[in-house]
């Protein structure tokens, strides 16, 4: 499965549109991340642990895009997009979307 960011893959032809492949997930904060990541607000600097928190749930995204693709029969999915939104206070979604493409 090609994943890709550009509209196009090179030396390939969109054959197919078969639509909107998405994956996505939601991920909460927990108490003790809370407590290391205010100690960190007194000091500055990057929070670990939340930057952890938030690449594992890109990754899960991705691979529920790319399973979503396959399920549509896709070779590759394009334009991948990336966005978070709040579900809750302390809870957000991290949301993969683009177009599962048939590819020549």
């Amino acid at each position: 499965m090609i994943l890709s960011t550009t509209d196009y893959i090179p030396n390939r032809e969109v054959t197919e549109i078969i639509g909107i492949a998405r994956g996505s997930t939601v991920r909460a904060r927990n108490i003790g991340r809370d407590f290391f990541a205010g100690l960190k607000n007194i000091v500055g600097g990057e929070i670990e642990e939340y930057t952890k928190l938030q690449a594992h749930a890109r990754e899960q995204a991705m691979q529920r895009l790319e399973q979503d693709a396959q399920r549509l029969g896709a070779d590759a999915v394009i334009n991948i997009r990336l966005t978070t939104a709040m579900v809750m206070q302390g809870a957000a979604e991290i949301l993969a979307y683009g177009t599962a493409v048939k590819l020549s």
